[in-house]
């Protein structure tokens, strides 16, 4: 089935779901909107009684009889004037029809004799058509009307809708399967990181965690040490009047923490690069300095409202792996493809499919159209000379110039958004930013802004969703469990120990006073890629027994073998 067509159905559908809560709980139930959506669709209530799980059964039944039918819809087209006569006793539906011009002609929707409502369609011709359709209520919530905190809290009904039963229960797998891979959970169960309601949306990291976050911060590094970058810090408050200059405090403000310091206004920097314009302003530049390329990981804080908030992909505080890059018109090309080439490089070790978007002038920008659409087409020949396949995000670039999206497909195929390059041609005429050309004439450059992680919080979050939380050896916190069968081997798990972290493995020792088979067993649970079991023969022969994650029991073996493997591993990043 198209997709047109399977948003018609679930749209159909919605109708249904609206005839059935009506019929179930009469009129005091006020019907607002019920679109189709990813998966399925809704329909918003304004009704006294709360709909919860135990009402499920019943709506479902409710709106198979309705289906049973065969009702035609049949669409309508009335006056504003007979549309509001129509919905007088509907706020909801008022408030639409109001908004809509005089002489504009309103479609309606009937399905049967008894249920109308606004809609502009299309829907199927009779509900007969929907008779194998599959369907089946999966929450309640609450939502605001329009969306807007200043309007009344709506009942939300979920209904997941596909073409059948098949697909159904396949959306239904794949929910489960994200759910054991959600970051919030694994984060907790191998003690990554945690939030606090101290800090609401600021993840706390545990060592394990760091440990993941310093490898990334490593492979970052290495990457840029390459291709000639340098790093700074810049400062975390910074005065209002650097975020007038950059455009952010007018179109920005609703998202960055701000105080007062000896009464001037502050602001928590919600992004690194004013600082970044800074540093190039504290020094005279010659063209040949160009390009010049900056990086920061700069921890930023923006506020988003709680509702948004979604472990490690949607935070208040997180750290960007930025960078921004100083160059000459000519020099564009070049430095998009090395920003492509890099990205390329650092998905590829994940095992992470990617996909551009080149995404355009949004409606609240800064800068005139002409100088965007210069930007935009510069980008687009970058994407073209590159080979690869890419589309037009219209209106979702940065307020201050178009970019480069780099969108991720993991493990269970859904997109995330990571790395980005974005083309600045307003930021430098703002902070009046130049450097000396060939002709001791002063010229302003052009900017990249450029990520290649987008943060490392949605990195590690992603990361730890594609992987199930069973790192790579070189990513994994802990590398090898160390399992002594008794206390009598204790003394020869601490020198195997000492000898895999001599050799720059990260290595524990499980010292507890449990079987061996609950050590196996929850330290499996940890996703450790190797587990050495050492007993009394293991020590009076001065071996190891083996356990992968990936292959099970292997057998005894030398320590050296174990450290010759595991060190070839970090050394190529490999999967395993």
């Amino acid at each position: 089935m198209e997709k047109e067509q399977l948003d018609m159905y679930r749209h159909s559908m919605a109708h249904i779901l609206a005839k059935a809560l009506q019929e179930l709980y009469g009129k005091k139930l006020k019907l607002t909107i019920g679109p189709s959506i990813e998966n399925g669709f809704y329909y918003d209530i304004d009704f006294d009684k709360s709909i919860t799980p135990d009402d499920f059964a019943l709506i479902e039944s409710k709106m198979k009889e309705i289906i049973k039918r065969q009702e035609d819809f049949v669409r309508k087209e009335v006056s504003k004037k007979h549309a509001k006569e129509l919905f007088a006793d509907n706020k909801y539906k008022l408030e639409i029809i109001d908004e809509l011009s005089d002489d504009e002609v309103i479609s309606l929707y009937y399905l049967g004799n008894d249920f109308v409502d606004l809609c502009r369609g299309p829907h199927v011709q009779n509900a007969k058509y929907l008779t194998n359709f599959a369907y089946k209520i999966d929450k309640v919530a609450g939502a605001y009307w329009r969306g807007s905190e200043k309007n009344k809290m709506l009942q939300r009904v979920y209904v997941l809708g596909f073409e059948n039963s098949k697909d159904l229960k396949a959306y239904e797998n794949f929910v489960e399967e994200a759910k054991k891979r959600d970051n919030r959970k694994l984060g907790k169960e191998l003690d990554l990181f945690f939030f606090s309601p101290y800090a609401p949306g600021m993840p706390f990291y545990t060592p394990k965690g760091m440990v993941l976050k310093n490898e990334l911060i490593k492979l970052w590094r290495e990457k840029q040490n390459a291709r000639g970058y340098i790093e700074i810090e810049t400062p975390q408050i910074m005065n209002r009047k650097l975020w007038e200059v950059s455009g952010h405090w007018e179109h920005y403000e609703q998202g960055m923490y701000t105080l007062k310091i000896e009464d001037e206004d502050y602001a928590i920097k919600p992004m690194s690069c004013p600082g970044g314009m800074l540093y190039f302003n504290e020094n005279i530049h010659s063209y040949k300095d160009l390009p010049l390329k900056v990086a920061e990981l700069g921890k930023v804080h923006r506020f988003e409202s709680s509702g948004t908030l979604s472990g490690l992909f949607r935070v208040r505080c997180f750290t960007q792996d930025d960078a921004h890059i100083f160059l000459r018109e000519e020099q564009l090309e070049e430095q998009i493809s090395e920003i492509i080439q890099m990205i390329d490089e650092i998905y590829k070790i994940f095992g992470l499919p990617y996909v551009f978007k080149l995404s355009t002038m949004p409606e609240d920008h800064i800068g005139d159209e002409a100088t965007w659409r210069k930007a935009e087409a510069i980008l687009e020949k970058c994407l073209q000379n590159s080979g690869k396949e890419y589309s037009i995000n219209e209106g979702d670039g940065a307020f201050y110039g178009p970019k480069i999206d780099f969108k991720v497909t993991d493990a269970l195929g859904r997109e995330w958004q990571c790395g980005t390059v974005q083309l600045d041609m307003q930021l430098p005429k703002r902070f009046e930013v130049h450097y000396i050309d060939e002709n001791g004439e002063k010229k302003e450059p052009f900017m990249l802004h450029r990520a290649l992680y987008g943060s490392l919080e949605r990195i590690i979050g992603v990361l730890t969703e594609h992987f199930a939380g069973a790192f790579p050896t070189w990513l994994a916190p802990i590398q090898v469990a160390v399992l002594p069968i008794s206390d009598k081997c204790l003394d020869y798990a601490k020198e195997v120990k000492n000898t895999l972290s001599q050799n720059g493995i990260r290595v524990i020792v499980d010292e507890r006073n449990e079987t061996i088979g609950k050590k196996i067993r929850e330290n499996q649970g940890q996703k450790i890629p190797y587990i050495l079991i050492v007993g009394e023969k293991e020590m009076q022969e001065g071996l190891v027994s083996l356990r992968k994650r990936v292959v099970g029991d292997v057998g005894s073996i030398s320590l050296q073998s174990v450290i010759e493997e595991i060190q070839q591993k970090i050394k190529d990043r490999n999967l395993d």
